[in-house]
């Protein structure tokens, strides 16, 4: 196995550790393999692959996508970054909960998140790269985001003031994006 699973969070929420081959060379890592995703229960089809590059103290998200909903894995290949995943679904048993975790370069862990969670992170260091697959192509007229930091939500960030896009910083409340109307919401 290429991957072992390092744990599961909020019911959905996998954190994957990838077999590591090392020697005085370097190392070797299979970063993803479709059939042992899907022995997972994960998905082994990922259209669109991204790539963010970013400096110390810069958070990005809570980014979701409902139209068609999107999930992510996520993974830091330079530097270091808090990885964070909240469910946002209304009727959800964990609606509101949010799970986090320090994913490195070197501990190279991967995080999915499926669709009906909003993703963010905050980069750790300078120059940190996140990567992240997702499972459907981008929609900018059904993506969203929520406010990195709703006392809802609390989320316990590694930061107190972020670097923050313009528009992260103008994202909803949790609360407003319960109310929106349902042909907008990732219901379980």
């Amino acid at each position: 196995m290429a991957f072992r699973v390092a744990g599961r969070h909020l019911g959905e929420i996998v954190v994957l550790e990838p077999q590591v081959h090392q020697d005085d060379r370097g190392s070797f890592m299979e970063a993803f393999r479709a059939d042992q995703y899907r022995e997972l229960g994960l998905p082994d089809q990922f259209p669109q692959e991204n790539h963010s590059i970013s400096r110390r103290g810069v958070v990005r998200g809570l980014h979701f996508q409902w139209t068609p909903p999107m999930g992510k894995v996520m993974r830091v290949t330079a530097g270091a970054a808090f990885l964070v995943a909240v469910d946002i679904r209304r009727g959800s048993p964990g609606v509101g909960r949010w799970y986090g975790i320090e994913v490195t370069a070197e501990n190279r862990l991967q995080v999915w998140a499926p669709p009906g969670f909003a993703r963010g992170f905050c980069a750790l260091v300078d120059g940190t790269v996140v990567q992240y697959r997702c499972t459907t192509f981008y929609n900018p007229r059904g993506e969203s985001g929520i406010r990195w930091n709703d006392p809802r939500i609390a989320i316990d960030w590694p930061v107190e003031r972020p670097l923050l896009s313009d528009k992260d910083s103008k994202a909803m409340s949790f609360d407003e994006w319960l109310a929106r109307p349902e042909s907008d919401r990732l219901d379980p």
